[in-house]
């Protein structure tokens, strides 16, 4: 054997020596480099490709470009973030392709991509997540077999999920969230217990079960979130004994939740589960929560906030959960019921559980948690005084919700670790009843709610205490307590202060000068306080505000010119209810991105502004919300504002940026209304009522095709009432009382419908009034009839009509009678008068 084993080695180094090899180092194959090449031609502007992308230069040498040491095919291609690219007809000649990675890329021109990927075989990893992909066609045959990760996020498919998907075998990782994909999960197997049967026949076996189940077997991470998912949750995915990460959020999902965990992932049979992840937030999931939930040793994260389970939640339900970090399970009617003593099995880092009832008694077992640093404990039915010991572990908490609860007693000074940078720390203990003076915080709190609580005294021992410091507070909420004293002038500490809520409470004296440090403030609400003085000039400096609100206080003198100059990202201007006098001036009209507008209750005087239309927010809306959402978690404080409307007040906030309105009602305003109004046709609630104003209601009225509420009495309007009123079809409140109007309302399915009181007051004749436009009278039982003066002369006026009429009658029809084609002509005359009646009566 030795023998042998020299002599074949002897021989392959005689044919090695005598052989000549031809080595293509660093040199990209001919066809794949022309394909690359071409590339450039479907880019909308090639300038945006890498610079290192020059033709003749060596592909593989390209940025994002890699190819095989020894066979040079092209073996990786990432091209992320250029703009569109408008076929893919180039790619299949890049047959060795493994990994092709184009993320962000616009994709849309490109309608046969599928096809087209569908020629690459050795294809293992495919990212198209966000590439405006609205189509995925259907596949026969997929040449898929080698694909281990697909991701085609964040595209809008509007279409069920191709079932070819689900028929990869080596498939590990696959993305398919915020794709609007729609309708049930793909169906697997309704009944295994009959599969005993067939373990004999593999052909019977694999008839009965989809084929898709079993080329899943290998997956182990699944994210079908934020989609438009339908149905009961697919309890097959229990049976992917692989899975680690399961995502099935933000779908449509309703029934049971326990059908997702009939699955072999919390069999006993199977040993310990391999899920680390499981989030099921935001679906119509019922039912209560299954103790195998407790048997996820190796679960980490389980997320199921805003669904409508209910039940009792106990110890069992968490018995092996020795790693769980993240249990996020908010917004459920869930109750928790534990023994006082227990003591949970993990060290989690976030405990979000809103709305669940675990009171009366504190949850004493927060004591263990050494590693907590996120708490929602917030609407839970707790009473009494928060414990000492968790006042200090504040310390490590960057997230506290405590609020929506019966808490009393004191808080302690709010003290976190001075870090130079990190997570924000934000404290929410509103909607308690917390007293005493407002606590001192340290400099690091960035987001504080204290909102509804009595905590009394003043501001001072808060915002003066640390004269020297520079605080990083972006949110302060103070809203709805027993707050009085003047506002304290050191606000010069709080320069990253975005957020000022102090309404509703007993402050007094003006408006600081050191306001104007407050650069970024883009909310200030004072309103329901006793504030006084002139409207503060030190808000010239805070250019950046979406909202100024100090309604109801005691603010006198007129509105400064800069008011309109200075703000110009100004969404919401609540004046009402103070003692502001003078002209509004001109300058008001600047403010372009302004949606309501509330002036009503002051002593305003002269004419409304001309250029009232130059609004453009009140014209096309403005529904860009991503500024309005303050806090550092989304949708935690939304910019608001109380606005009167309808006849009662309403708190506008997640409907903010589609909401608009104008009140300038209970002033002294004089004038007609400006033509210019009209052209606010996105404009939703309108009211001038309690003015002086006078002249006609502009016939262009019907063109605000969205309003809701108008409101224009105590005025001294006259003439009749524009008919374009009849085609305001969503208007809900009108109030045109108490003006010098006349004539008949205008016919309308919308006019008819409101009461009498909407028009008394004027010379209006119609329904809803019970006055006949003919004769003018009114008789108690609602009936109409003649003036009795008129009852006992004979009227030779009608008697000639009648003869006239019977001349005239008899004349005409006599024509029609004996001549065919004037029937006809006139007939045809008719039917066209009646389709253009028709075409021009409005419709609501």
């Amino acid at each position: 054997m030795k023998v042998l084993a020299i002599t074949l080695w002897v021989l392959l180094f005689l044919v090695l020596k005598n052989t000549k090899f031809v080595v293509c180092v660093g040199i990209c194959r001919e066809n794949e480099q022309r394909a690359l090449e071409s590339l450039n031609k479907e880019v909308d502007d090639p300038s945006d490709l890498p610079s290192s992308w020059v033709v003749g230069k060596d592909c593989c040498e390209w940025e994002g470009v890699v190819c095989n040491n020894l066979t040079h095919h092209v073996i990786e291609l990432h091209i992320v973030r250029y703009l569109r690219i408008n076929s893919l007809e180039w790619l299949p000649s890049l047959l060795s392709l493994e990994h092709l990675d184009m993320h962000y890329v616009d994709l849309s021109k490109a309608t046969n991509w599928l096809q087209v990927i569908n020629m690459l075989p050795s294809l293992v990893d495919l990212s198209l997540s966000d590439c405006s992909l609205h189509h995925i066609q259907p596949l026969l045959h997929h040449n898929f077999s080698s694909l281990e990760t697909l991701d085609l996020s964040e595209n809008m498919f509007n279409s069920p999920v191709p079932k070819w998907i689900f028929n990869l075998a080596k498939l590990v990782f696959l993305d398919l969230s915020g794709c609007n994909f729609t309708g049930p999960f793909p169906e697997g197997p309704v009944n295994f217990t009959s599969l005993t049967t067939f373990k004999a026949s593999r052909n019977s076996f694999n008839y009965l079960l989809p084929k898709w189940l079993f080329d899943l077997s290998n997956l182990e991470h699944l994210d079908l979130s934020y989609n438009m998912l339908s149905g009961k949750l697919p309890n097959v995915i229990g049976k992917l004994g692989n899975l680690e990460y399961l995502y099935l959020s933000g779908n449509l999902f309703e029934g049971e939740v326990s059908e997702i965990f009939n699955g072999n992932f919390v069999s006993a049979e199977m040993g310990n589960s391999s899920l680390i992840l499981l989030s099921l937030y935001g679906n119509k999931l019922t039912g209560a929560l299954p103790e195998s939930l407790g048997q996820l040793s190796m679960l980490k994260t389980f997320v199921i906030s805003n669904n409508r389970l209910e039940g009792v939640v106990t110890e069992s339900h968490f018995s092996k959960l020795t790693q769980l970090k993240y249990f996020l399970a908010s917004k459920n009617n869930l109750t928790l019921k534990v023994s006082e003593n227990w003591i949970p099995p993990f060290q989690a880092e976030s405990i979000k559980i809103r709305g669940w009832n675990i009171g009366p008694l504190f949850p004493v077992w927060f004591r263990t948690q050494k590693l907590i640093t996120d708490v929602d404990i917030s609407d839970g039915g707790i009473q009494g005084e928060v414990p000492t010991w968790f006042w200090n572990l504040t310390s490590q908490i960057r997230f506290l919700n405590l609020s929506h609860n019966q808490f009393v007693g004191e808080v302690p000074i709010i003290s976190v670790p001075s870090i130079e940078y990190g997570d924000p720390w934000l404290m929410y203990l509103g909607s308690n009843n917390f007293s005493g003076p407002l606590p001192q915080i340290s400099t690091n709190v960035t987001e504080l709610d204290l909102s509804d609580n009595s905590f009394s005294k003043g501001l001072s021992n808060l915002l003066c205490e640390a004269k020297n410091r520079s605080y990083k507070l972006e949110i302060f909420n103070l809203k709805g307590n027993d707050l009085s004293e003047e506002i304290p002038d050191c606000w010069m500490n709080w320069p990253e202060l975005r957020v000022l809520i102090l309404r509703d409470n007993n402050l007094i004296g003006g408006i600081p000068k050191s306001i104007e440090y407050l650069g970024n403030l883009r909310s200030l609400d004072l309103g329901r306080n006793r504030l006084n003085g002139s409207f503060p000039s030190s808000l010239g400096n805070c250019t950046k505000l979406h909202k100024i609100d100090l309604s109801e206080n005691e603010f006198v003198g007129k509105l400064p010119s800069w008011l309109g100059m200075r703000f110009p990202t100004l969404i919401v201007l609540i004046l009402r209810s103070n003692k502001f006098d003078g002209e509004l001036p001109q300058e008001l009209c600047h403010l372009k991105d302004l949606q309501i507008l509330d002036l009503a209750n002051n002593a305003f005087v002269g004419i409304i502004p001309r250029c009232i239309g130059n609004f453009s927010a009140m014209v096309k809306g403005k529904n860009e919300v991503d500024d309005l959402n303050y806090s550092y978690y989304m949708g935690v404080l939304i910019e608001s504002a109380t606005v009167t409307t309808k006849g009662n007040t309403y708190q506008y906030d997640t409907i903010l940026p589609l909401f608009t309105s104008m009140d300038l009602s209970s002033n002294n305003l004089s004038g007609d209304i400006p033509i210019s109004l009209t052209r606010l046709v996105g404009l939703r609630s309108f009211n001038i009522s309690k003015n002086n104003l006078t002249g006609r209601i502009p016939n262009g009225i019907g063109d605000m095709k969205v309003l809701e509420s108008v409101d224009l009495s105590e005025n001294q309007l006259y003439g009749q009432i524009p008919q374009s009123f009849s085609s305001l079809c969503t208007l809900s409140f009108l109030n045109l009382s108490d003006n010098n109007l006349s004539g008949m309302i205008p016919l309308s399915t919308q006019l008819q419908s409101f009461d009498q009181t909407s028009f008394q007051g004027n010379k209006l004749c119609g329904l809803p009034l019970l006055v006949n436009c003919n004769s003018g009278v009114k008789v108690p039982n609602g009936e109409y009839e003649e003036d009795e003066s008129d009852k006992d002369e004979v009227d030779w006026f009608y008697i000639s009509m009648a003869i006239g009429f019977a001349l005239s009658f008899w004349s005409v029809c006599g024509s029609l009678l004996f001549k065919r084609s004037w029937r006809r002509a006139y007939f045809r005359f008719l039917d066209r008068s009646w389709e253009m009646l028709i075409a021009k009566a409005p419709i609501c």
